[in-house]
Protein backbone atom coordinates (compact mmCIF):
# COMPACT_ATOMS: atom_id res chain seq x y z
CA UNK A 1 0.00 0.00 0.00
CA UNK A 2 1.33 3.51 -0.91
CA UNK A 3 -0.08 7.05 -0.77
CA UNK A 4 -1.95 6.05 -3.18
CA UNK A 5 -4.45 3.72 -1.77
CA UNK A 6 -7.80 4.50 -1.82
CA UNK A 7 -7.32 7.66 -3.92
CA UNK A 8 -9.85 7.44 -6.41
CA UNK A 9 -7.98 7.46 -10.50
CA UNK A 10 -10.10 8.25 -13.57
CA UNK A 11 -7.61 6.36 -16.57
CA UNK A 12 -9.25 7.10 -19.81
CA UNK A 13 -8.15 4.63 -23.15
CA UNK A 14 -7.56 2.20 -20.23
CA UNK A 15 -8.81 -0.25 -22.92
CA UNK A 16 -5.22 -1.22 -24.23
CA UNK A 17 -1.36 0.01 -24.03
CA UNK A 18 -0.07 2.73 -21.99
CA UNK A 19 -4.37 3.34 -20.12
CA UNK A 20 -4.09 -0.47 -19.21
CA UNK A 21 -0.95 -1.16 -18.05
CA UNK A 22 -1.59 1.88 -15.83
CA UNK A 23 -4.43 1.02 -14.74
CA UNK A 24 -3.59 -2.07 -13.59
CA UNK A 25 -0.86 -0.29 -11.60
CA UNK A 26 -2.61 2.15 -9.74
CA UNK A 27 -4.78 -1.07 -8.71
CA UNK A 28 -1.73 -2.70 -7.41
CA UNK A 29 -1.16 1.00 -5.19
CA UNK A 30 -4.88 0.44 -3.91
CA UNK A 31 -6.47 2.61 -5.76
CA UNK A 32 -9.79 2.89 -6.91
CA UNK A 33 -9.72 2.79 -10.57
CA UNK A 34 -12.10 4.38 -12.80
CA UNK A 35 -11.67 2.91 -16.61
CA UNK A 36 -12.42 4.26 -19.27
CA UNK A 37 -12.63 3.47 -22.96
CA UNK A 38 -14.36 2.83 -26.10
CA UNK A 39 -14.35 -0.92 -25.34
CA UNK A 40 -16.43 -1.83 -22.28
CA UNK A 41 -15.85 -5.49 -23.21
CA UNK A 42 -11.58 -5.15 -22.43
CA UNK A 43 -12.74 -2.56 -19.46
CA UNK A 44 -14.49 -5.09 -17.94
CA UNK A 45 -11.96 -7.80 -17.87
CA UNK A 46 -9.58 -5.41 -16.28
CA UNK A 47 -11.80 -4.19 -13.91
CA UNK A 48 -12.41 -7.61 -12.85
CA UNK A 49 -8.38 -8.40 -12.53
CA UNK A 50 -7.82 -4.83 -10.80
CA UNK A 51 -11.17 -6.33 -8.22
CA UNK A 52 -9.43 -9.61 -7.97
CA UNK A 53 -6.32 -7.83 -6.37
CA UNK A 54 -7.70 -6.99 -3.05
CA UNK A 55 -5.87 -4.56 -0.62
CA UNK A 56 -8.37 -1.73 -0.92
CA UNK A 57 -8.07 -1.92 -4.74
CA UNK A 58 -11.74 -1.24 -6.84
CA UNK A 59 -12.72 -0.78 -10.52
CA UNK A 60 -15.54 0.62 -12.08
CA UNK A 61 -15.44 0.35 -16.12
CA UNK A 62 -17.19 3.28 -17.94
CA UNK A 63 -17.63 3.11 -21.75
CA UNK A 64 -16.59 6.43 -23.05
CA UNK A 65 -15.46 8.36 -26.54
CA UNK A 66 -13.54 11.42 -25.31
CA UNK A 67 -14.26 12.76 -28.23
CA UNK A 68 -18.19 13.14 -27.18
CA UNK A 69 -19.20 15.77 -24.73
CA UNK A 70 -22.10 13.66 -23.26
CA UNK A 71 -20.01 10.38 -22.81
CA UNK A 72 -17.37 12.76 -20.47
CA UNK A 73 -20.25 14.31 -18.82
CA UNK A 74 -21.60 10.51 -17.93
CA UNK A 75 -17.88 9.36 -17.49
CA UNK A 76 -17.38 11.93 -14.34
CA UNK A 77 -20.92 11.28 -13.27
CA UNK A 78 -20.38 7.47 -12.95
CA UNK A 79 -16.90 8.36 -10.91
CA UNK A 80 -18.71 10.32 -8.13
CA UNK A 81 -21.46 8.26 -8.05
CA UNK A 82 -19.48 4.87 -7.29
CA UNK A 83 -16.52 6.71 -5.63
CA UNK A 84 -17.78 10.53 -4.32
CA UNK A 85 -14.61 11.87 -5.14
CA UNK A 86 -11.91 11.96 -7.78
CA UNK A 87 -8.31 12.66 -6.81
CA UNK A 88 -5.89 11.79 -10.18
CA UNK A 89 -6.78 12.18 -13.74
CA UNK A 90 -4.90 10.61 -16.12
CA UNK A 91 -5.99 11.77 -19.69
CA UNK A 92 -3.78 9.20 -21.74
CA UNK A 93 -6.88 8.72 -24.67
CA UNK A 94 -5.26 9.09 -28.01
CA UNK A 95 -4.44 7.93 -31.22
CA UNK A 96 -1.72 9.16 -34.30
CA UNK A 97 -2.44 9.27 -38.32
CA UNK A 98 1.15 9.52 -39.72
CA UNK A 99 1.92 10.30 -43.34
CA UNK A 100 2.84 13.35 -45.24
CA UNK A 101 0.22 16.25 -44.47
CA UNK A 102 -0.99 16.51 -47.96
CA UNK A 103 -2.23 12.77 -48.09
CA UNK A 104 -3.94 12.91 -44.38
CA UNK A 105 -7.95 12.39 -44.85
CA UNK A 106 -9.83 15.89 -43.70
CA UNK A 107 -11.96 14.04 -41.36
CA UNK A 108 -10.37 10.43 -40.31
CA UNK A 109 -6.96 11.71 -39.98
CA UNK A 110 -7.45 15.21 -39.24
CA UNK A 111 -10.50 16.14 -37.35
CA UNK A 112 -10.45 12.75 -35.81
CA UNK A 113 -6.80 13.29 -34.32
CA UNK A 114 -7.73 16.94 -33.08
CA UNK A 115 -11.06 15.27 -31.62
CA UNK A 116 -9.49 12.76 -28.91
CA UNK A 117 -6.13 14.20 -28.77
CA UNK A 118 -6.80 18.04 -28.10
CA UNK A 119 -10.60 18.62 -27.10
CA UNK A 120 -10.77 14.91 -25.30
CA UNK A 121 -8.34 16.17 -23.01
CA UNK A 122 -9.96 19.48 -22.62
CA UNK A 123 -13.15 18.78 -21.92
CA UNK A 124 -12.31 15.74 -19.75
CA UNK A 125 -10.18 18.09 -17.83
CA UNK A 126 -13.27 20.41 -18.13
CA UNK A 127 -15.52 18.18 -15.95
CA UNK A 128 -13.28 17.03 -13.42
CA UNK A 129 -11.94 20.40 -12.11
CA UNK A 130 -14.36 21.67 -10.72
CA UNK A 131 -14.97 18.34 -8.78
CA UNK A 132 -10.96 18.50 -7.57
CA UNK A 133 -11.62 22.45 -6.83
CA UNK A 134 -14.57 21.46 -4.37
CA UNK A 135 -12.42 19.12 -2.47
CA UNK A 136 -9.09 21.45 -2.62
CA UNK A 137 -6.91 18.63 -4.35
CA UNK A 138 -6.25 16.78 -7.10
CA UNK A 139 -3.95 15.71 -9.60
CA UNK A 140 -4.29 16.01 -13.48
CA UNK A 141 -1.90 14.29 -15.61
CA UNK A 142 -1.85 14.88 -19.40
CA UNK A 143 -0.40 12.09 -21.58
CA UNK A 144 1.86 14.23 -24.38
CA UNK A 145 4.60 12.96 -26.33
CA UNK A 146 8.00 13.57 -27.63
CA UNK A 147 6.49 15.10 -30.50
CA UNK A 148 4.81 17.59 -28.40
CA UNK A 149 8.54 18.78 -28.07
CA UNK A 150 10.41 17.82 -31.44
CA UNK A 151 8.36 18.18 -34.48
CA UNK A 152 8.99 15.48 -36.99
CA UNK A 153 8.29 15.09 -40.49
CA UNK A 154 5.01 12.51 -41.30
CA UNK A 155 3.59 14.22 -37.87
CA UNK A 156 2.31 17.34 -38.39
CA UNK A 157 -0.85 16.92 -36.92
CA UNK A 158 -0.24 14.33 -33.85
CA UNK A 159 2.47 17.36 -33.34
CA UNK A 160 0.40 19.57 -33.21
CA UNK A 161 -1.99 18.37 -30.84
CA UNK A 162 0.79 17.22 -28.55
CA UNK A 163 1.89 20.78 -28.73
CA UNK A 164 -1.53 21.50 -27.41
CA UNK A 165 -1.63 19.18 -24.68
CA UNK A 166 1.65 20.76 -23.42
CA UNK A 167 0.40 24.45 -23.68
CA UNK A 168 -3.00 23.50 -21.98
CA UNK A 169 -0.91 21.54 -18.89
CA UNK A 170 1.47 24.67 -18.84
CA UNK A 171 -1.45 27.23 -18.41
CA UNK A 172 -3.62 25.30 -16.44
CA UNK A 173 -1.04 24.26 -14.05
CA UNK A 174 -0.45 28.01 -13.06
CA UNK A 175 -4.37 28.04 -12.93
CA UNK A 176 -5.26 25.74 -10.41
CA UNK A 177 -2.39 25.37 -8.33
CA UNK A 178 -4.22 27.60 -5.39
CA UNK A 179 -6.55 25.00 -5.07
CA UNK A 180 -4.33 22.36 -4.25
CA UNK A 181 -4.34 20.70 -7.54
CA UNK A 182 -0.99 19.82 -9.52
CA UNK A 183 -1.16 19.32 -13.24
CA UNK A 184 2.05 16.99 -15.01
CA UNK A 185 2.64 16.46 -18.77
CA UNK A 186 4.33 12.99 -20.02
CA UNK A 187 6.52 13.14 -22.95
CA UNK A 188 7.04 9.57 -24.07
CA UNK A 189 9.09 8.80 -26.90
CA UNK A 190 8.53 5.49 -29.02
CA UNK A 191 5.97 3.09 -26.78
CA UNK A 192 5.23 -0.36 -28.04
CA UNK A 193 1.54 -0.44 -28.22
CA UNK A 194 -0.85 -0.78 -30.57
CA UNK A 195 0.11 2.95 -31.74
CA UNK A 196 1.82 1.88 -34.47
CA UNK A 197 -0.80 -0.38 -35.93
CA UNK A 198 -3.31 2.05 -36.25
CA UNK A 199 -0.89 4.79 -36.90
CA UNK A 200 -0.73 4.04 -41.10
CA UNK A 201 2.78 4.42 -41.38
CA UNK A 202 3.89 3.92 -44.92
CA UNK A 203 7.81 5.23 -44.39
CA UNK A 204 9.42 3.58 -47.42
CA UNK A 205 13.09 3.50 -45.24
CA UNK A 206 11.19 2.24 -41.98
CA UNK A 207 12.79 4.96 -40.04
CA UNK A 208 11.38 4.11 -36.52
CA UNK A 209 13.08 4.80 -32.86
CA UNK A 210 15.71 2.21 -32.29
CA UNK A 211 14.99 -0.34 -29.98
CA UNK A 212 17.16 0.38 -27.07
CA UNK A 213 15.54 3.41 -26.90
CA UNK A 214 11.93 1.95 -27.40
CA UNK A 215 9.76 1.86 -24.15
CA UNK A 216 7.54 -0.87 -22.82
CA UNK A 217 3.97 0.44 -21.69
CA UNK A 218 4.67 -0.92 -18.35
CA UNK A 219 8.31 1.73 -18.13
CA UNK A 220 5.24 4.37 -19.34
CA UNK A 221 2.82 3.21 -16.37
CA UNK A 222 5.96 3.43 -13.64
CA UNK A 223 6.65 6.86 -14.60
CA UNK A 224 2.95 7.78 -14.72
CA UNK A 225 2.21 6.27 -11.58
CA UNK A 226 5.54 7.65 -9.92
CA UNK A 227 4.32 11.03 -11.07
CA UNK A 228 1.07 11.08 -8.97
CA UNK A 229 3.21 9.80 -5.78
CA UNK A 230 5.81 12.44 -6.44
CA UNK A 231 4.47 15.35 -8.21
CA UNK A 232 6.12 17.49 -10.93
CA UNK A 233 5.49 19.90 -14.03
CA UNK A 234 6.64 17.42 -16.42
CA UNK A 235 8.53 14.60 -17.49
CA UNK A 236 10.33 13.30 -20.82
CA UNK A 237 11.16 9.58 -20.84
CA UNK A 238 14.17 8.49 -21.53
CA UNK A 239 16.75 10.32 -21.31
CA UNK A 240 17.99 10.45 -25.05
CA UNK A 241 14.74 12.32 -25.60
CA UNK A 242 15.68 15.09 -23.13
CA UNK A 243 18.47 15.55 -25.14
CA UNK A 244 16.68 15.95 -28.47
CA UNK A 245 14.41 18.67 -27.01
CA UNK A 246 17.40 20.90 -26.03
CA UNK A 247 18.64 20.41 -29.27
CA UNK A 248 15.48 21.28 -31.20
CA UNK A 249 14.57 24.52 -29.16
CA UNK A 250 18.84 25.42 -28.56
CA UNK A 251 19.82 24.31 -32.38
CA UNK A 252 16.41 24.73 -34.79
CA UNK A 253 18.48 25.33 -37.55
CA UNK A 254 20.95 21.94 -36.91
CA UNK A 255 17.56 20.08 -36.47
CA UNK A 256 15.85 20.92 -39.60
CA UNK A 257 19.14 20.41 -41.68
CA UNK A 258 19.69 16.55 -40.21
CA UNK A 259 16.16 16.06 -40.74
CA UNK A 260 15.59 17.78 -44.17
CA UNK A 261 18.47 16.11 -45.32
CA UNK A 262 18.52 12.56 -43.64
CA UNK A 263 15.05 12.01 -43.47
CA UNK A 264 12.95 14.30 -45.87
CA UNK A 265 14.61 14.08 -49.05
CA UNK A 266 15.62 10.38 -49.23
CA UNK A 267 12.40 9.48 -48.40
CA UNK A 268 11.02 11.63 -50.80
CA UNK A 269 12.61 10.60 -53.23
CA UNK A 270 12.28 6.70 -52.69
CA UNK A 271 8.45 7.30 -52.41
CA UNK A 272 8.82 8.80 -56.28
CA UNK A 273 10.67 5.62 -57.24
CA UNK A 274 8.38 3.61 -56.10
CA UNK A 275 5.55 5.36 -57.59
CA UNK A 276 7.85 5.17 -61.09
CA UNK A 277 8.42 8.64 -61.09
CA UNK A 278 11.40 9.56 -62.96
CA UNK A 279 13.82 12.27 -61.10
CA UNK A 280 15.81 14.21 -62.73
Amino acid sequence: MTYLGGQVVVVTGASSGIGEATARLFGRAGARVVLAARRLERLEALAAEIEALGGGAAAAPVAADVSRLADIQNLVEQALARFGRIDVLFNNAGFGRLDWFEKLDPVRDIEAQVAVNVLGVIQTTRQVLPVMMAQRSGHIINMASVAGLVGTPTYTVYAASKFAVRGFSEALRREAAPWGIGVSAVYPGGVATEFGAHAGIKRKRRVSTPAWMRLTADDVARAVVGLAERPRASLIITWPFRISAWLNQALPWLVDWSTIRGFTIPERIDELRAAGVRQS
